[in-house]
């Protein structure tokens, strides 16, 4: 059984309470829950990790190295700039998934650039809880 980590970015440790209109009424509690569901019917355990702090993002990801098969993250704003996570991403050797509930190319347009997309295997964006399930599956068939 291999493990995938899932990561969070700022601000979505509100998710349920901040704008519902676009991010709808899941609380990350009930992201994770999910996604651990669908990863163990893939075969895989999961690891998560919310922070509001970009280098404890990229402590997450130096420690993923070596010991998860795979990250899925969700960077929130972090994805608009932090080149510090584009080079801890480089670093990992396992498939990386971007995720994004809604979808940042039909929003302001400091949100169309990701500094993550180069370095990951593919990009998932809004489609909700549905970007997530469609993550955990990519993962299992790049793993195969």
């Amino acid at each position: 059984m291999g493990t995938i980590l899932l990561l969070h970015g700022p601000n979505l440790n509100l998710l349920g309470q901040r704008e519902p209109e676009i991010y709808g009424t899941a609380t990350l509690a009930d992201y994770v829950s999910s996604v651990a569901g669908w990863a163990s019917e893939a075969g895989f355990t999961l690891e998560d990790f919310q922070t509001n702090h970009e280098g404890q993002l990229v402590d997450a990801i130096h420690a993923a190295r070596g010991r998860v098969d795979a990250i899925i993250i969700n960077a929130g704003a972090f994805t608009h700039y932090a080149w510090s996570l584009h080079d801890a991403l480089a670093t990992f050797s396992g498939p990386v998934i971007e995720v994004h509930i809604s979808n940042p190319n039909a929003r302001e347009p400091w949100r169309h650039t990701s500094v993550i997309a180069p370095v990951a295997n593919g990009t998932i964006a809004g489609l909700g809880m549905l970007g997530y399930e469609l993550a955990v599956n990519a993962v299992a068939r790049l793993l195969k």
